[in-house]
């Protein structure tokens, strides 16, 4: 048996698989985020130990563990937990959705060895940027800095006593030679810090430290190994099995992920394209990634006050797109534009606009959105033939009818079963426990492909290209 935790913003979910990958129990204890100024966002990290305490204790109290021979780990990517000499620590955890650190990322990107190393532009988000705040506004608790770690890598401290980072998390920082997967000095001294002040490095199937016997007998479980894991996106391509040259997945949460595999590392900082070291050896992935995809169609819900499952319940046959389109970038964006104050923008409204129209309207936004990725990763030499639909979005067949044929590939719908990103903590657990190579990561049975509709496809195409005017309306370009 293997345990998978993945600490989620909202929540830590543990789920236990069997040694044939079966699903045999699963928990998940919420979190909250603190935000106290505009652009902000933080948590205690003392709640993530507590949270896979309780999470830990769930699932024994399910099953019995006397066979459990590993556990693996995911999580929310960039933050910068920072711990002192005896591993205190030292503030709230900046999270990867705060942006306070504009001023510094811009000040890093502008320093051509961030992105010649790591490759990638700097974004605000990224853990780099957000030490250096507080190097500029909290000299006192820079000063002290013994550690830096990922809010992942911080629970891995509290479960093991290790400090330890892996490949894919990593890349997140700005600090990683993504090519060579190893630490920058160049950037860290850049940064004020050095390599000293880094976790251990090791790939996510690898062990990484053991339970601590503590924790084992307070929990009765084993004292077994736990593996590097991998950043939440990483580790939920391993859940879905995409690892391989021209696998993708196509992710509606609240954010959009459009991800796809390499076997090779093929950087372009300039797209916007985020390129990171693979959860697996020998593996990279780019992804487009935009900040509101099924936000945005919550936002519209809470603006007519009806669900969003309401909203999307009766929209009929997929036609071809209105006058009517939605920017959705309702708190900036990220691929193509590297934009952190740009803002969403109805166009085209008239006495006809009614819910129904505007939910289209919205749905066709987030797939040009997505289409922006499309190309960014295109230009990369990444081109997409078909992707795995994956997150709660997925479930409205009209919005996966939109994108499909607005993106010109086919999505396929996994058939019922866990696949995300604990499903992939575990599966990297399975690895490091057992010896087994990254074939284990299968892909999910599919339930039903989703066609683009090639009647619609000029016309989908115009309105993108409309999409993408008003977009250079909206910057003046």
């Amino acid at each position: 048996m293997f345990i998978g935790l993945d600490l989620g913003t909202s929540s830590l979910k543990a789920i236990l698989i069997d040694d044939d990958q079966r699903v045999l129990a699963e928990h998940a204890v919420p979190l909250t985020v603190q935000r106290r100024n505009d652009g902000w966002s933080e948590q205690d990290p003392a709640a993530w130990g507590a949270a896979a305490i309780e999470a830990l204790r769930a699932i024994r109290a399910k099953n019995d563990c006397r066979g459990l021979k590993g556990i693996g780990l995911s999580g929310h990517m960039h933050g910068a937990t920072l711990v002192d000499a005896h591993d205190a620590v030292l503030r709230p955890c900046l999270l990867w959705n705060d942006t306070r650190a504009h001023t510094q990322a811009a000040a890093m990107d502008a320093d051509p060895r961030f992105r010649a190393i790591t490759g990638n532009i700097v974004f605000p988000g990224f853990t780099a940027p957000k030490v250096a705040w507080v190097r500029d506004n909290e000299p006192e608790i820079f000063e002290r800095i013994a550690k830096v770690l990922l809010p992942k890598d911080y629970l891995r401290l509290f479960l093991t006593g290790e400090h330890v980072a892996e490949m894919s998390d990593a890349a997140g920082t700005a600090w990683l030679d993504t090519a060579r997967r190893d630490w920058s000095d160049d950037l860290l001294s850049a940064s004020g810090l050095s390599r000293a002040q880094m976790p251990r490095l090791v790939e996510g199937a690898a062990v990484s430290g053991r339970l601590r016997d503590t924790l084992a007998t307070e929990l009765d479980l084993p004292s077994v190994i736990v593996a590097g894991g991998g950043g939440d996106n990483a580790a939920a391509a391993i859940g879905a099995g995409v690892i391989h040259d021209g696998q993708a997945f196509l992710s509606l949460g609240t954010s959009g992920v459009l991800f796809a595999a390499n076997d090779g590392y093929r950087p372009d900082a300039a797209t916007a394209v985020h390129t990171f070291c693979h959860a697996v050896p020998d593996r990279w992935h780019q992804m487009g990634v935009i900040l509101a995809a099924s936000d945005a169609l919550e936002w519209l819900a809470r603006l007519t006050g009806r669900s969003a499952a309401d909203l999307t319940r009766d929209l009929g046959d997929l036609r071809a797109p209105s006058h009517t389109l939605f920017l959705p970038y309702l708190g900036g964006e990220r691929t193509p534009h590297n934009d952190a104050a740009i803002r969403g923008q109805f166009l085209h409204l008239d006495h006809g606009t009614d819910a129904q129209a505007a939910t289209r309207a919205v749905l066709e936004g987030v797939a040009f959105a997505f289409c922006d990725c499309r190309d960014a990763l295109a230009a990369t030499g990444t081109t997409i033939q078909r992707a795995l639909a994956l997150g709660g979005g997925a479930r409205s067949d009209y919005w996966l009818r939109v994108l499909a044929t607005a993106l010109g590939f086919p999505l396929d719908v996994p058939a019922q079963g866990e696949f995300g990103a604990a499903m992939g903590a575990a599966r990297l657990a399975m690895m490091a426990a057992t010896g087994a190579g990254a074939e284990i990561a299968t892909p999910p049975a599919i339930a039903r492909s989703i066609t683009p509709e090639s009647v619609l496809a000029e016309a989908f195409g115009a309105a993108h290209a409309r999409y993408r005017a008003a977009y250079a309306a909206l910057k003046g370009l």
